[in-house]
C-alpha cells in the first residue's frame, strides 16, 4: 500500500483564472433513456454511471451501457431506447450477494476463450469486486448485446474477509486502463475512503477475473497557505472518497474526482512515482465545517468563510471522462454536482480549466440535474457524427415521470453541440481503444 501525504500550501495555487469571468454555456438535449424508479415496483433501480461502447463497423449498432445499482445494468442503443435490462445478480462466489452495480467501463480486445472480445467491466459494491459482460460483437442487432463472463470466488478488491465487506467500504468507481494490447487493468476506488486500486484482468477457465491488485491512498487532510490543517467535512467514520475516474489511454494519465476535495491527475501503474497533483478544487475547499447528525449536512463554522476553492466544481465533483484530439490533445469533463454543470479542461500540460457547461431539455426531455457519472465519445455513433456525451440525470422530472417516486435516467448531448458552445475542437479521428492502435 503506497500512502500520499497531507498536500502541502504550495499545491493550492489560484484557481485557474480564464474560469472566474465565464459563466457557464448552455447546450440542449432532446433525447433521454426511459425513466429508472428506485424503489420496489422498480426494481430498486437508480441510475449512476453510463459507457459509451463504439462499434467497430457500423456506429449504429453502438451501445450505451448504464449501470442501474441494485437495478442491475441496462442496455440502451443509439436513440436512446432499452435493448436489454439485466438483474443485479449474486455474485459467482461461495460467500455471495446479490450484486449492487456502480460504475461501468469498457475494455476493447480481451482475449477470452480463444477470441478477442469487448467487455463491459462494473463494480459490485455488495460483493467488493469487479464483475465482467461480454458484448456481442453486432451490438445493438444482437438479441441479447451483454451475458456475464465472471469467473468464480475472485479475490475482494479492498476487504480481507465478507464480514468487512458488508460494511460496505467497497468497490466503487471504475475505469478501464489498456497500456498495451494484451494488457488489461481496472482502476477501482473504495467507498468512503481515499484509496485507488488497480488489478490486472485476466482470463481464468474460459471466464474473466482479476490478479495483481495494487493500492494507493490519496489525501484525506490538506494544509491550507494560513497554516492550519483542513479536513474535509464528513459523516463519523468517513473519509473523502473518490468515485469518478478515467484513464488517458496514450499517457496512463488517471484523473480522480475526490467529491469534496476536487480533481486529481496522477501516472499510472500506482506506485512512488505515481505523483498525485492536485489540478483543480472545489468551490469551498478549505471551508472548515462540522457535521450535524440531526440534519445529516456539514455546517461551516464561519458563515463568511471564503476558502480556497476553485471556480467550476461545486462538491461533490462527481464524473470524469476524456474526449481525444490528436496527439496530445483533447479535453477532460467532470460533472459538478452540486450545481448541475460541466466542467471542462484540456487533456494537454498543466490541465488548464477551459469553462464549463450545462445542459437543458428540449422537445420534451428535462433539464440535467445533479449529474452523477458521465462517458464521452469523439467517435461518431449513430446520428452522433461529431461525438456524443451521455450523462447520468437526477431527479429526473417532466410530465410523464412520477413526481412521487425516486427518479433517474440519462441523457445524450451531442459533442457538436457543445463544441460550438463553448468554441472547442472536433476530431473524430483520434482512436483511444486498442482495436484501432
Amino acid at each position: 500500500m503506497v500512502a500520499v501525504g497531507a498536500v502541502v500550501a504550495a499545491l493550492l495555487a489560484p484557481p485557474h483564472a480564464s474560469a472566474a469571468t465565464t459563466q457557464p454555456a448552455v447546450v440542449t438535449t432532446d433525447s433521454e433513456t426511459p425513466v429508472l424508479y428506485d424503489d420496489e415496483a422498480g426494481g430498486n433501480a437508480s441510475g449512476d454511471d453510463p459507457a459509451i461502447w463504439v462499434h467497430p463497423a457500423d456506429s449504429r449498432n453502438s451501445l450505451v451501457i448504464v449501470t442501474a445499482k441494485e437495478g442491475g445494468l441496462r442496455v440502451y442503443d443509439m436513440r436512446s431506447r432499452e435493448l436489454q435490462s439485466l438483474p443485479a445478480t449474486e455474485a459467482p462466489r461461495v460467500d455471495t450477494a446479490t450484486g449492487r452495480y456502480n460504475n461501468v467501463d469498457i475494455a476493447y480486445g480481451v482475449s477470452l476463450a480463444g477470441r478477442q472480445a469487448d467487455v463491459a467491466v462494473v463494480s459490485d459494491r455488495y460483493n467488493d469486486q469487479l464483475r465482467f459482460f461480454v458484448i456481442d460483437p453486432a451490438g445493438a442487432a444482437a438479441r441479447t448485446p451483454l451475458a456475464e463472463v465472471t469467473a468464480t470466488d475472485q479475490r475482494f478488491l479492498f476487504n480481507l474477509d465478507r464480514q468487512a465487506v458488508d460494511e460496505e467500504r467497497t468497490a466503487y468507481g471504475l475505469a478501464v486502463w489498456q497500456p498495451r494490447p494484451g494488457e488489461t487493468y481496472a482502476v477501482v476506488t473504495q467507498e468512503g475512503r481515499t484509496t485507488i486500486a488497480t488489478a490486472r484482468i485476466v482470463e481464468i477457465g474460459g471466464k474473466l477475473g482479476y490478479t495483481d491488485i495494487q493500492r494507493l491512498d490519496l489525501p484525506s487532510t490538506f494544509r491550507l497557505p494560513d497554516g492550519t490543517t483542513w479536513v474535509p467535512c464528513e459523516e463519523p467514520g468517513v473519509l473523502p472518497q473518490l468515485e469518478g475516474v478515467a484513464v488517458d489511454q496514450a499517457s496512463g494519465m488517471l484523473y480522480a474526482a475526490q467529491e469534496d476535495v476536487g480533481l486529481w491527475r496522477l501516472q499510472l501503474p500506482l506506485g512512488p512515482a505515481s505523483q498525485p497533483k492536485l489540478i483543480d478544487r472545489v468551490k469551498d475547499f478549505g471551508i472548515h465545517a462540522v457535521y450535524d447528525s440531526e440534519t445529516e449536512e456539514c455546517q461551516p463554522v464561519d458563515p463568511n468563510a471564503k476558502g480556497n476553492g476553485g471556480n467550476l466544481l461545486t462538491a461533490d465533483a462527481e464524473g470524469v471522462d476524456l474526449y481525444y484530439g490528436p496527439g496530445s490533445t483533447g479535453y477532460v469533463l467532470v460533472s459538478s454536482q452540486g450545481d448541475d454543470t460541466f466542467a471542462v479542461y484540456e487533456r494537454q500540460g498543466a490541465n488548464q480549466a477551459v469553462g464549463s457547461f450545462r445542459v437543458t431539455g428540449v422537445d420534451g426531455a428535462d433539464d440535467i440535474n445533479g449529474s452523477d457519472g458521465l462517458a464521452v465519445t469523439n467517435r461518431p455513433v449513430g446520428d452522433y457524427r461529431q461525438g456524443l456525451l451521455v450523462t447520468h440525470d437526477e431527479p429526473e422530472t417532466g410530465p410523464d415521470v412520477d413526481g412521487e417516486r425516486d427518479a433517474t435516467n440519462f441523457s445524450y448531448v451531442s459533442w457538436d453541440d457543445i463544441a460550438r458552445a463553448m468554441s472547442l475542437t472536433v476530431d473524430t479521428r483520434a482512436r483511444n481503444d486498442p482495436r484501432f492502435r
